[in-house]
């Protein structure tokens, strides 16, 4: 006699009762939404909503726009013409701080995760020469000087350490405690709002979705520089995470958008296990992640330079966004390529809203790795709370199954597009064409 396993065969299995069990192709991940559970409200209204008073749109948080010297001194900053177009300022002066109003920011990271001297201990790495000349500049006026001293200070208060009470930072000090700021490999991309422009209430927070299509494309532009450089500015790092976490139940310090940027020694768990699969199969992305999709009914939207889907085996709801481009490196695409990455990217934050916390995670191909694979990002909603019965199972139940996730997304996706505040070239759920390895990453792939 046979006993009977529901354990699932595919990526996606339905049983009669309406249960539905998912495995990540790419993780193993096992994920089980249970009929009845995601009926409930994603996010609970908020309890109070306080009035905003004149002018404190702009200071709210340390990101915010009033509070430049609240956060240590920027590596570069991107500002919008009176034209409307676009350009990067770098190493801007502590006395110049407030000369331009800066969209994004990239500033180091009060606390890095791989510090200056993780580095410096491990790998024998120096700053840049372009480091030490912003360092120097930045030195070489008072302003700068005190606003060192004065985040150098914050730094040693949050950190627990006692504060020089018999005397000033000397110079010499100071340029040594404030090295890290300068070499930094943890930055982070600061938007502009902290709430939307009007902004009567503080729950009207400025989200990614809440951009512009125009300005949306300008912040991942900037994030790409932002990879581009802290690859070149230090050859030990062989991975560049980035990850946007919205709101403090996604593990957010401050309610106000930015993403990171960390380097590491190396490619991380998930990188390589995605670079073992693909030495078995170069095709795996399209195979197990676009084309399954596709078969299922789950994609969301796309236009010529990307695609996005319902995703599966995921803890969290999780909407995946992938280039089609042939480029795997997100700083080697052309213009309408990234642009085209950051206008799917833009329509799924905003169909999502901004009241749903939720973790934007990146994924592209290593500079040392030969084995390409296509840049690719997932939004995952941070809805529930993992518990006793996942950690004691390894099985996690995710409150909303692929095709439910695919009908909220898509539904409001098309209000979305009817309101002219998404891309207009988007094609949305049932537009979106099916056509086998929509994935251009893939050299082997024969074409017609």
């Amino acid at each position: 006699m046979h006993a009977f396993s529901s354990a699932p065969s595919a990526p996606l299995t339905r049983l009669p009762d309406g249960t539905v069990k998912q495995i990540n192709p790419f993780t193993g991940t096992h994920v089980w939404t249970v009929p009845g559970r995601g009926n409930r409200p994603l996010t609970p209204p908020p309890a109070t909503d306080e009035v905003l008073e004149e002018g404190e749109r702009t200071r709210m948080c340390a990101f915010c726009q009033d509070n430049y010297a609240l956060t240590p001194p920027e590596k570069a900053r991107v500002v919008r013409d009176t034209d409307g177009s676009w350009h990067t300022i770098v190493g801007v002066s502590a006395d110049d701080m407030h000369a331009t109003v800066a969209e994004f920011r990239r500033i180091p990271n009060l606390f890095e995760i791989l510090s200056f001297d993780f580095w410096s201990a491990n790998y024998g790495s120096h700053m840049s020469d372009d480091a030490i000349a912003h360092l120097n500049a930045y030195l070489s006026t008072s302003s700068g000087i005190e606003h060192c001293r004065a985040i150098v200070r914050t730094k040693m208060a949050a950190s627990g350490t006692p504060l020089p009470t018999d005397h000033q930072i000397s110079l010499d000090e100071l340029r040594e405690q404030v090295r890290p700021f300068f070499a930094s490999g943890h930055d982070v991309i600061v938007g502009r709002r902290h709430v939307v422009d009007g902004a009567h209430y503080a729950s009207q927070l400025a989200s990614s979705g809440t951009l512009s299509v125009d300005e949306h494309r300008a912040y991942i532009a900037f994030t790409i520089e932002g990879m581009k450089d802290i690859y070149l500015s230090n050859p030990w790092v062989r991975y560049v995470a980035v990850f946007q976490n919205w709101l403090r139940p996604a593990g957010a310090s401050f309610d106000h958008l930015h993403k990171q940027l960390v380097g590491i020694d190396e490619h991380g768990v998930s990188t390589q296990r995605e670079v073992n699969l693909l030495h078995h199969n170069p095709n795996s992305f399209n195979d197990l992640a676009v084309n399954y999709a596709a078969q299922q009914k789950l994609l969301i939207a796309a236009n010529d330079h990307a695609v996005a889907f319902a995703g599966f085996g995921h803890r969290y709801p999780t909407v995946e966004v992938y280039s089609r481009s042939s480029c795997t490196e997100p700083w080697t695409m052309d213009p309408d390529e990234r642009d085209g990455m950051a206008d799917v990217l833009h329509a799924v934050h905003a169909a999502t809203g901004p009241t749903v916390p939720c973790n934007e995670e990146w994924h592209h191909t290593p500079l040392d790795v030969d084995t390409p694979m296509p840049w690719h990002i997932n939004i995952k909603w941070r809805v529930s709370t993992v518990a006793g019965f996942e950690g004691g199972t390894k099985i996690y139940i995710n409150t909303i199954d692929p095709w439910t996730l695919r009908e909220r997304v898509v539904s409001e996706l098309m209000r979305l597009r009817h309101e002219g505040a998404i891309a207009e070239d988007l094609l949305i759920g049932n537009e979106c064409p099916r056509t086998p390895n929509m994935l251009r990453y893939n050299p082997f792939l024969t074409r017609v």
